[in-house]
């Protein structure tokens, strides 16, 4: 299979875009980017796919997914943090069955495929979201995941000392003994595309004890690590009046720092915390929506990537942001820094592109395998269609990918050599199946968790 007349923004080491490019992929691996003159003319009776002039870019990598939030898009929007959690989020999640879970999952991975993630880092998956179901959701829609499964062994929640649902409550036998069962049954199926990570709670909600025993067990089997540190004041404040040590400090006395590792988020660190990141190669999952709409404060991502610490990108959940669309989600990872330094140089939309893709990969161990258009390369990318009104003109295809357009302008997306995405349309599922599922189960658990939500204005029926 060869795509051939494109705009090719390789992300190679070189960073080279090729202008009326080529792609050459057989089976699952890439065997040749150049000039289509050049590509054709040494693949003359392969099966060329000529995309008309539009832009392919290596697959996009969302480092912070959370795939059961996707059904309860909106339940929680304009609250705060502590009534976020304890009057919607946590009730719902703690009411789902699995076959809920599956619907989500499905939902989830649909809306990335369709606006061009082709891999994400799932964060905790509970236990009762029921893992083979998800695994399996993986395996059907074709796309490449790391799948987190939850750590925990206290049930509350940083300084706020908050008692989680009794629906969202794990032991540590449940938890651990869950994700290393998860990992001997699932660990490098899909042909590879499905890899099994820890996804430990944040500080307050699993023990100094428990963070070691994991870390260590990581280590022996060469498994990673992700999870949420540093996202609101009050883990610092936790970790201080419980530990005596700072956030980083205590994750890496407890065997959290590493190039195993990705840390969500990352807001309320301080320089001399960021110097020690990236001494340790522990890689950062920047949220700019989520941490907004939340109020939880902005990662200083410039001061990071001065440092020299790896960091990526992520969308979050359906409370927290409300959509999986990495291409948006890039843009105000952009214009939010410059707001912020008011520096209009310091994040360009090259270094966003970089995050979103090369970096995500490196954050994930993978990026030998994806992250950039090269040969010997796993065959995972992304065909743009600029011919529309908001993305034209394009001088710059790297700036109108960044700043004009969105997942709707995600015309064919290949994971793993197979095609997923053809012309916007889903080949691995149904939609229009998979929003009926999702439109049929969501009330479900609205009415189970005994949960209402409304618009603030007056509705006439």
């Amino acid at each position: 299979m060869i795509f051939t007349n494109a705009t090719i923004i390789t992300m190679n080491a070189y960073r080279e875009i090729i202008h009326k490019g080529a792609i050459a992929i057989r089976d699952n691996r890439i065997i040749a980017v150049d000039k289509a003159s050049v590509i054709q003319e040494r693949f003359e009776d392969d099966h060329m796919i000529d995309v008309g002039g539009k832009v392919i870019i290596p697959g996009l990598i969302d480092t912070h997914v959370h795939l059961a939030q996707a059904l309860i898009r909106g339940c929680a929007d304009d609250m705060s943090l502590i009534q976020w959690l304890c009057d919607r989020v946590w009730v719902l999640q703690g009411n789902y069955t699995h076959e809920d879970a599956y619907v989500s999952a499905r939902l989830c991975m649909a809306e990335m495929l369709r606006s061009g993630t082709t891999t994400f880092l799932e964060a905790m998956l509970a236990h009762r979201y029921g893992f083979d179901g998800i695994a399996q959701a993986v395996e059907e829609s074709g796309i490449r995941a790391c799948l987190g499964g939850i750590v925990m062994d206290t049930a509350s929640y940083a300084s706020e000392r908050l008692v989680m649902y009794p629906g969202m409550i794990e032991t540590r036998e449940m938890s651990l003994s869950g994700v290393l069962e998860a990992h001997d049954k699932w660990h490098g199926k899909a042909n590879d595309r499905l890899h099994v990570w820890f996804g430990a709670r944040t500080p307050g909600g699993v023990s100094a004890e428990l963070y070691r025993e994991m870390s260590q067990i990581a280590r022996e089997r060469n498994m990673r690590i992700t999870m949420h540190l540093g996202e609101v004041e009050a883990d610092r404040t936790f970790v201080m009046n419980e530990y005596h040590r700072s956030l980083i400090d205590f994750a890496e006395d407890v065997g959290l720092l590493g190039p195993q590792t990705v840390l969500v988020h990352m807001v309320w660190l301080t320089p001399e915390e960021i110097e020690k990141v990236a001494a340790t190669g522990t890689h950062v999952s920047h949220n700019p929506s989520s941490n907004c709409k939340l109020a939880s404060g902005i990662c200083n991502v410039p001061l990071m990537q001065a440092k020299g610490v790896n960091v990526a990108l992520g969308c979050d959940g359906g409370p927290s942001n409300n959509d999986y669309d990495l291409i948006r989600e890039m843009k105000l990872a952009a214009i939010l820094h410059k707001a912020v330094s008011l520096d209009p140089l310091i994040m360009p939309a090259e270094t966003v592109l970089e995050m979103a893709t090369i970096n995500g990969a490196r954050a994930l161990g993978l990026d030998r395998e994806i992250g950039s258009l090269e040969v010997g390369k796993k065959a995972d990318l992304v065909v743009l269609d600029f011919n529309h009104l908001h993305t034209t003109p394009s001088p710059n295809p790297v700036s109108t990918l960044v700043y004009a357009a969105t997942g709707s302008d995600v015309d064919t997306v290949v994971v793993d050599g197979r095609m997923v995405v053809e012309h916007g349309k889903l080949l691995t599922m149904n939609e229009d199946e998979v929003i009926e599922q999702a439109r049929k189960h969501a009330p479900e658990v609205y009415r189970r968790a005994g949960i209402d939500v409304k618009p603030r204005w007056p509705i006439i029926e």
